[in-house]
């Protein structure tokens, strides 16, 4: 029997670069396949591995072109990475690196273009729920799936610490999160759709321009700006998965890596959720 066909490599690659200037930060946060072919015949056909470059290896060339290339446009990224792949390893004959971007616009707090903070583009579902029966009626505005993020002004210290804890302290962290929230209406406003922006207004502003303790923190004082930006509305339940952008290790390449390059992880998520009242 004959190979007629060969390729591997590493796919969902996923890597957040943050470029620095100043105050003033730039995202982009990319979806890699580097897909490889060449003399790799051997570990198919003879389970013989020694011509045969590791996935993790690719990956590794990846957030090392990211961490070198900060300021990249995609396709150049992307070329950037094939090039490397070519350059370090002979046996390599082509290489296929495909990206798909995840798009973040800038987030405009008073009208004016925020310097860290960002909402993912195309963002969100606008919901409304009403359950009435023949006494009574409740009406629910909200938006799910609603997803912003900061490079910086966040942090998680002083929880507990026991033999299970791994995770580190830090005072400078990415925060992002999808946001399910939810607002039950006291009284009707004089206009649904200008109220829900005035809450969702208010709730991105303090996520943008307070500093973050927790996610815990920022969600309760979101929730308390809403409730004094709009008398009409009740209480403000808000759940929001701590969507994890984790700070890739490049000291064993000889790489800094001050806040800017990230690897995206959805699974496992910290799931936090409260409600607000008055």
């Amino acid at each position: 029997m004959t190979l007629l066909h060969k390729t591997y490599g590493k796919g969902r690659v996923r890597v957040m670069r943050v470029h620095r200037e100043g105050a003033r930060h730039e995202v982009r946060e990319l979806t890699v396949q580097a897909m490889l072919t060449g003399g790799f015949d051997p570990a198919f056909t003879r389970a013989d591995n020694s011509t045969t470059v590791s996935t993790d290896t690719v990956k590794n060339v990846v957030n090392i072109v990211a961490r070198e290339s900060i300021a990249l446009p995609t396709e150049d990224f992307c070329r950037a990475v094939a090039q490397r792949l070519l350059d370090a390893y002979p046996m390599v004959e082509t290489a296929t690196v495909t990206a798909h971007e995840t798009k973040w616009a800038r987030l405009a707090v008073d009208g004016t273009p925020h310097p860290h903070a960002f909402t993912l583009d195309g963002n969100g579902r606008a919901t409304a729920t009403v359950r009435m029966s023949r006494e009574t009626m409740r009406i629910e505005s909200g938006v799910a799936g609603f997803t912003f993020l900061k490079t910086t002004a966040s942090g998680w210290a002083n929880y507990v610490k026991d033999p299970y804890t791994t995770i580190r302290e830090t005072d400078d962290r990415l925060a992002a999160t999808s946001m399910e929230a939810s607002w039950l209406w006291a009284r009707p406003p004089a206009d649904y759709p200008a109220a829900n922006a005035r809450i969702l207004g208010e709730m991105l502003r303090v996520f943008a321009t307070t500093y973050s303790h927790s996610i815990q923190d920022s969600l309760y004082r979101m929730g308390q700006a809403a409730l004094a930006a709009v008398p009409e509305i009740e209480t403000v339940s808000m759940a929001c998965p701590n969507k994890h952008y984790l700070l890739v290790d490049l000291a064993p390449f000889g790489l800094d890596n001050p806040n800017q390059v990230f690897v995206a992880t959805d699974e496992p998520h910290g799931q936090i959720e409260c409600t607000v009242g008055r």
